[in-house]
Order: structure tokens, then C-alpha cells, then sequence
């Protein structure tokens, strides 16, 4: 079939985008090699395509399909939709992507290469052409050009030749593409999915999450939509969740299962019924998990597939509990967060935890004990504040403390509880001993960054305390604010404020710490203290996990370069990223900013942004197979030349 006609069956409806496929992937490069190959009449392969009933058919986008028989595109997406981009200059009615890919595409008539629109290098240029322009105008536009080069004197004996290969470029839209169906009554949604993803082993597969919300949209056509909308509601109160997170809720639900394949059985009415039930169990996890610890943004969220199990508690529950099984429950969701329940086998871990609620015997105890079985006594000891920077495992723990007990801000002594400050507001990371003055004095990052060394602070506190050493402000402030110092566990001893006592001041305060998280785990028990009884938590193997962010400032440097990937329509990165042993669940490193399923997903290699981090870092994060960069620019410079495919002006 010309190439011409497909695009034509795209237009009226007869060929569309099944509602399982991912989004557009391609980049720049891909593109001009796409058309590079079809100008030179190389083979760029067939389509393989669905043949079903438009009536039970769920494709994407808005597009209105035609009556009868349609084409869903099985293998062939990323092709056509580059096609249709640059030949009709805009995005086919499916289009879920980045349109810079394929948008200014041009063409030169004398070396016969293409190449993506460059101000500098091509405005003075007759012989750039503008592909999309041409393919629009056809053979009207042929002759628009050819005048423009007839009026150029040194080009005018080359007119004849420049002819030949306008019209070949427009004859691109006449190739013929093999187009291979599948079709019959036996081709049932997960047939045809299991199709593609056999087409697709060497490309994007669908995931377990993909595969169950293409069953669902199936019945459903609306699900992906609805889902997102949540997301997004979530995300402007400072939740950052995907639809596999959110989907994962909804199979606990229905099926007090963590595998999607348990979901494929369940009809349109039982999903819809069920994210109704996952959405407002999810909200209350949120207000519980915000309210009472006040982890109340997702950059503290740990541990966030306790979720989807706690979901399933509060469905059994029908949503009531009362105030001690509400505590109960977020005991067992802090200490699952604290030991990296949930870093490993994340769906073999959600099943063995399920499985602990289900049953006549089944609930929070069984819960909490196979907890404790797996990970052995859950008091907190202060060698577990031994470690550093924002990613570390009880960072959370640190800023869920400051919320959630009697910590004061010490420019205004006023409480820093979440309640108080009014919801989603944030704090800053304060260096109780700054940077300057400690590195002056050879102390190491892991020291100088050391959790020990961090406290919550308001930003007009923060600026006002600048990069005084303690023993000058620690006496202005409890002399304001009396009682303000100890509310954030600093030693009392003055002694210990002193900068030559830095390294017994980290160890005095790391005391301090592990008393106020086994009080407040206490609290959160009710009295049934138990749980905490018997030997310490285990103490990892060694505390030296590599890696994280050290200081606000190179928080926010990573903010902007996920504002900056907004702005190419391109995947946010995971800040902090914890990566950790798959089998142990034990951190072994952080990694500043991360995509560790690539920023084209699974088209791409896994990409980590390491600032300020040293050789043992990037040595982890290289071997585990990621591409690193230790600058925003540089890993811009990657984005654009390998992603988006945008070249350097000449």
C-alpha cells in the first residue's frame, strides 16, 4: 500500500493506534534516517496491523474511527507517525509524544542530506528545503522552488538535476509498504498483545502494567485518562506516582493480589468500581501518612508500595479504623520505609504482604510479625543516622521526626509541625555546622554531610544563620528561644558545639536521634510495645553507601533539569534515587538523578546525573549499566544530540 493512502487512512479513521501501544519514542536522528533510507529507496520494512471491528476497538486519541473494519497499527508506530508528522506538518490525532522530533525537517539539493532546521546555517541557503513544506504543496510547491533556483544564475545549469531530486523526495509518499494483518475471530486483545510484544522483543515491550491497562482500556477505553487525572491530582499536592503505582492499588483491591495477571479476568465495571475504591483509600493513606508523620511530599515518601498494602487493610476494613489501628498501621509503614522493605523484589514482597492480611488469623499483627521475621528487631539504634546526604534511608526519617514531634524553628521558635505550617508546605536542610567552615578544616563530605549534621529549618531562618559555626548562634537562640536547641536534638553540652568536637557532636546527636524515633514508634503503638522488644535492628554489613545529595542547592539543580525534560516533553528523572540489592533490599548507593529504565524507556540505557560525587559512584552506577553525567550541561548536550537530536548551528 503507498505510503500516500496509509497516511490517507489515518485521516478518514480506517487506520488508527491500539489502545495498548506506547507513546511516540523516536528521535531526530531516527527520523532523518527514516527519510534518508526512503529518498534513497532502501527497504524500512512492512506493517503489521490488526484487522477488528471499529465498534469493539480501543484506540487511542480522539481521532473518530471509521464504520466497518479498521487497521490498528501493531508494529509500524514509530514510522508512520514520522511519516504523517512531517509530510501533513502536524501530529496524527493518537500522537502522544514529543513533535520536535519530526518538526523542520529540511532537505539539500546539492549533497542530497537531511537535516533538522538551523536558523544560522540554513536561512541564506536556497538549497535547504523545507521537506513538510514541499509534501504539503506537492507539485505546486515543485515548481515554486524551481523557479526560486532558476533566478539564482550560478545554480541555473543545475536546475534539471535539482528537478530530478525535488520529485524524488516527493515521491517518497508513493513507495509501497507491505502491510501483513492479523485478523479472525480468534485474535482476542491478549492474542494480539502477546503478538506484539513478540514483534517487539528487541524494542518496547509492554510492561506487566501495560499489558493489564490495555486489557482494561479494552473494556474501558476511557481507564488511562481517568487513572491520569488522579496522577495528576496527587502531583499538584506534591505526590509524584505513576499509573503502574497507581494500578498496582487497584489489583490489591480486586484482588488481594500484587501480579497484574490477576487483574485480566476483571470486566469494565469491576475496574471502574475498583479504582473508585483504590482512589479513596489512596487518599486516606495520603492524609494518614501527611497528617500523623508528616511525610507530606514525595521527595520523604519511602517505602511508597507499603501503599498498595495498606490500600487492601483499609478495603477489608470498609475504611474505618480507629485510632490505635490507624497508628498501628503507619508503625508498620514507617519501619517497612526504614529498612527498604519494599527496594528489592518489590512484587514478591507486596504478595508476601498481602498474603499476611488475608485469612482468619490474618491481619496487622501477622503483618508486623513477618516484618520483624524478615527483617529481624525494629529499634532504632544511633548507628543507623550514620548515614549521609539527602538520599540516605533515614532522611525521611529525620524530616518525618521534625514534623511530627515538638522540633521548633529557631529563628521564630514556632513548631514546625505539618499542621501548623498549612499542607504540602516544605522545609529546608540546614547544616547545624556549615559546609565552608568544616571543609576549611579537611573534615570528608560523608562527614560534612552526614544526617547528623542536618536539621529543618524555615528558608528565613536558614539565610539568617548563613555560615555561623553553632557555638556563635546556638546561644542567640536559646536565649530567644529557650528549649528551641533540644527540640532538635542538640546535645546540651557546649562543649560539643564547638567545631574541633564536630565528630562527637555527630555521635552525641546520632544518640539523640535513635532515642526520639523508638519514642515515637512507641507512640505509635499504643502500648503495645512488643514489637520493639529484643534485640536492636540489624545494622547493615557496612554503612558505606555511596553517593546522594548534599545540600539544597544541588536539590534545586536537579529540579530544574526535571523542569527542563518538562519542557522537551521528555519523562521526569527519580531525584535521590535508591539504588539498592535486589535481593537484600540493602541501599547501596544514591544516585542524585536517575531514569533507570532510560529517558526513551527501554529504547534507551538507563541515565544517572551524578553531581559533586566521586569516582566510587560513578564506578556503581557505570557497572549497573547507567550512562552518567556529572553536569546539567552535559546531560543536556546528551538529550539534545542523542534524544532530540537538535545540532549544533554550523
Amino acid at each position: 500500500m503507498k505510503i500516500s493512502t496509509i497516511l490517507d487512512h489515518i485521516d478518514n479513521g480506517h487506520m488508527a493506534l491500539p489502545e495498548f501501544q506506547r507513546g511516540y519514542v523516536w528521535n531526530r536522528e531516527q527520523v532523518k534516517g527514516l527519510f534518508d533510507s526512503l529518498y534513497r529507496r532502501h527497504p524500512v520494512g512492512g506493517l503489521l496491523v490488526w484487522a477488528t471491528e471499529s465498534k469493539t476497538a480501543a484506540h487511542r486519541g480522539d481521532g473518530q474511527l471509521a464504520a466497518g473494519v479498521v487497521k490498528l497499527l501493531l508494529d509500524g508506530q514509530q514510522r508512520m507517525t514520522s511519516l504523517y508528522g512531517v509530510v501533513r506538518g502536524q501530529p496524527p490525532k493518537f500522537f502522544d509524544g514529543n513533535a520536535q522530533a519530526f518538526t523542520g525537517l529540511h532537505f539539500h539539493l546539492d549533497n542530497e542530506t537531511f537535516g533538522f532546521y538551523q536558523p544560522v546555517k540554513m536561512k541564506d541557503d536556497p538549497l535547504w528545503i523545507d521537506v513538510t513544506e514541499l509534501m504539503k504543496a506537492g507539485n505546486a510547491g515543485l515548481g515554486a522552488y524551481v523557479a526560486r533556483i532558476s533566478a539564482i544564475p550560478e545554480l541555473a545549469s543545475l536546475v534539471g538535476e535539482y528537478v530530478g531530486r525535488l520529485s524524488k523526495l516527493l515521491s517518497i509518499t508513493d513507495i509501497d509498504l507491505h502491510i501483513e494483518e492479523v485478523t479472525g475471530a480468534d485474535k482476542s486483545l491478549e492474542v494480539v498483545v502477546d503478538i506484539f510484544n513478540r514483534v517487539n522483543s528487541g524494542g518496547t515491550k509492554l510492561s506487566k502494567g501495560d499489558l493489564a491497562l490495555a486489557k482494561i482500556c479494552a473494556d474501558w477505553p476511557d481507564a488511562r485518562d481517568t487513572m491520569k487525572a488522579k496522577l495528576a491530582e496527587w502531583k499538584a499536592a506534591g505526590y509524584d506516582f505513576n499509573l503502574d503505582w497507581l494500578l498496582r492499588s487497584v489489583n490489591t483491591v480486586l484482588t488481594g493480589e500484587a501480579k497484574f495477571s490477576y487483574l485480566h479476568e476483571k470486566g469494565a465495571e469491576d475496574i471502574q468500581v475498583g479504582l473508585k475504591r483504590a482512589t479513596k483509600h489512596i487518599d486516606s493513606c495520603l492524609n494518614m501518612i501527611g497528617g500523623r508523620l508528616g511525610i507530606d511530599h514525595d521527595q520523604v515518601f519511602f517505602g511508597r508500595f507499603g501503599v498498595p498494602v495498606m490500600v487492601r487493610y483499609l478495603d477489608k476494613k470498609n475504611g474505618a479504623l480507629d485510632e490505635k489501628e490507624r497508628d498501628k498501621l503507619l508503625f508498620w509503614f514507617v519501619q517497612s520505609g526504614m529498612w527498604g522493605r519494599f527496594s528489592g523484589s518489590t512484587e514478591t514482597v507486596i504478595d508476601q504482604d498481602l498474603e499476611a492480611l488475608e485469612g482468619a488469623e490474618g491481619g496487622l499483627d501477622k503483618l508486623l510479625a513477618q516484618l520483624r521475621m524478615w527483617h529481624g528487631g525494629l529499634r532504632v539504634e544511633p548507628g543507623h543516622f550514620t548515614g549521609w546526604s539527602l538520599g540516605a534511608r533515614f532522611y525521611p526519617v529525620l524530616y518525618m521526626l521534625t514534623r511530627m514531634g515538638a522540633a521548633r524553628d529557631w529563628g521564630t521558635g514556632l513548631a514546625l509541625k505539618a499542621s501548623l505550617l498549612g499542607k504540602m508546605s516544605r522545609l529546608e536542610v540546614h547544616h547545624i555546622f556549615p559546609k565552608a567552615q568544616l571543609y576549611k578544616r579537611d573534615f570528608k563530605r560523608a562527614e560534612v554531610n552526614a544526617l547528623a549534621n542536618f536539621c529543618f529549618l524555615t528558608k528565613d531562618t536558614n539565610l539568617i544563620i548563613s555560615d555561623r559555626l553553632p557555638e556563635e548562634y546556638f546561644p542567640e537562640i536559646e536565649k530567644a528561644h529557650p528549649g528551641a536547641l533540644a527540640s532538635q536534638w542538640i546535645p546540651d553540652d557546649p562543649a560539643l558545639w564547638k567545631i574541633e568536637n564536630f565528630r562527637a557532636f555527630l555521635e552525641a546527636r546520632k544518640a539523640l536521634l535513635a532515642t526520639e524515633v523508638n519514642k515515637r514508634m512507641e507512640e505509635l503503638l499504643h502500648g503495645d510495645t512488643h514489637w520493639l522488644e529484643g534485640p536492636a535492628a540489624s545494622m547493615p554489613v557496612s554503612f558505606a553507601v555511596v553517593g546522594g545529595i548534599t545540600s539544597e542547592e544541588e536539590e534545586q539543580q536537579l529540579e530544574n533539569i526535571n523542569v527542563w525534560m518538562d519542557e522537551q516533553g521528555l519523562p521526569r528523572g527519580t531525584i535521590a534515587y535508591d539504588f539498592s540489592d535486589p535481593e537484600t533490599g540493602e541501599q547501596r548507593a544514591v544516585f542524585d538523578l536517575a531514569w533507570p529504565n532510560g529517558i526513551q524507556e527501554e529504547l534507551s540505557q538507563p541515565v544517572a546525573v551524578l553531581l559533586n560525587e566521586s569516582s566510587d559512584v560513578i564506578a556503581i552506577a557505570s557497572q549497573a549499566g547507567f550512562r552518567c553525567f556529572q553536569t546539567a550541561a552535559e546531560l543536556k548536550r546528551y538529550v539534545e544530540t542523542d534524544i532530540l537530536v537538535q545540532e549544533e548551528a554550523a
